[in-house]
């Protein structure tokens, strides 16, 4: 009788334990689709819209534009470069329109607010999306000088500031959208130089404006991009300026490195972003889209499966774990302590 009576408890909590974890399982179930069914809403009106995107000479931005204008949007592409305007506005529809914008010079920002303001009218600009960026100087820390570090300073952050500040008006009249193009360099500082510095501060500027602004129907949306093919990876200009670098360090930190320092360090990298670098950007220009056209769009956006399923879950373990990784990428000095 002791027996049956244990054997019909021991049932009854596998039986309930079942209930409990099919209970569990089936209301993940239900969130997971009625995530994706939300996150599959879209605004109307594409043609109504109005989008400026910076940095469209080349890469994610020239993508994105003329994805943008396949869509049917209003794009008004900035670039840098008289050449890439025009290589862009002849790969386009007439629709799209192009201007000469240097992020870092805050009176080329102004008239690019007068022009855009004239174009958009009363409707006002539904979406900025701060894309153009810069990644040298990049390398060790101690072969930099201050103004290595306020170059991409300039582009990467007080650029997307003041980008955003000046079009911010605009943006309040549409309740529209903020893109920011961060990176996962936004959450692990992997190399020295003002790139790293830069995309963990656009994060936190992304965060406030977010916090900010949402009080008056302003979506902002960062964009954390791994390792894709563009001009900012590209190992040839990165390998020069590593070059002017080391030329210009003292004799004495060059022995604290090694004479075959720089050789090893550029082969590393040479077959780190071989081996990591994605050809394929429309996994980043995808998430920008989704970015303005979602109807509930969302904060962040990991683009690329390396930093899905990698750099970002790296990002929440110990910092030693990141240091063993740098370091086994890396070459270590002469003077290793």
């Amino acid at each position: 009788m002791v027996f049956t009576d244990s054997l019909a408890a021991y049932l009854a909590e596998v039986i309930l334990s079942h209930l409990a974890l099919t209970g569990v399982f089936l209301l993940a179930t239900l969130a997971a689709v009625r995530w994706y069914i939300r996150d599959s809403y879209k605004v109307d009106g594409f043609s109504q819209k109005h989008v400026v995107i910076t940095g469209c000479d080349s890469g994610f931005g020239n993508l994105l534009a003329k994805q943008l204008d396949r869509k049917g949007f209003q794009v008004m592409a900035a670039c840098l470069t008289e050449k890439g305007a025009a290589d862009l506005a002849a790969a386009a529809s007439p629709r799209l329109k192009t201007f000469l914008l240097d992020v870092t010079d805050s009176t080329s920002i102004r008239k690019a607010v007068e022009s855009v303001s004239r174009e958009v009218g009363e409707r006002g600009l539904w979406g900025l999306v701060n894309n153009a960026g810069r990644s040298t100087p990049i390398g060790p820390t101690e072969w930099m000088k201050l103004e290595d570090f306020t170059k991409v300073l300039d582009v990467n952050l007080i650029g997307v500031i003041d980008v955003t500040l000046q079009f911010l008006p605009l943006i309040k009249k549409a309740r529209g959208r903020v893109v920011n193009v961060a990176s996962i360099l936004g959450r692990l500082s992997l190399t020295g130089g003002g790139y790293c510095l830069s995309k963990w501060g656009v994060e936190a500027f992304s965060d406030s404006l977010r916090r900010n602004m949402q009080h008056f129907g302003i979506n902002v949306s960062i964009i954390e991009p791994g390792f894709f093919k563009t001009n900012v990876t590209r190992v040839d200009l990165i390998d020069a300026d590593l070059r002017r670098l080391w030329s210009h360090l003292p004799q004495d930190v060059k022995d604290s490195y090694g004479a075959t320092y720089l050789d090893e360090y550029m082969k590393a990298q040479t077959f780190s972003m071989g081996l990591l670098c994605s050809p394929d950007i429309s996994k980043v220009t995808r998430c920008m889209e989704h970015a303005l056209t979602a109807r509930f769009p969302r904060t962040r956006y990991a683009a690329g499966w390396d930093a899905k399923l990698f750099w970002i879950p790296l990002s929440y373990l110990p910092s030693f774990v990141a240091d063993f990784i740098v370091n086994v990428i890396l070459p270590s000095p002469k003077q290793n302590m």
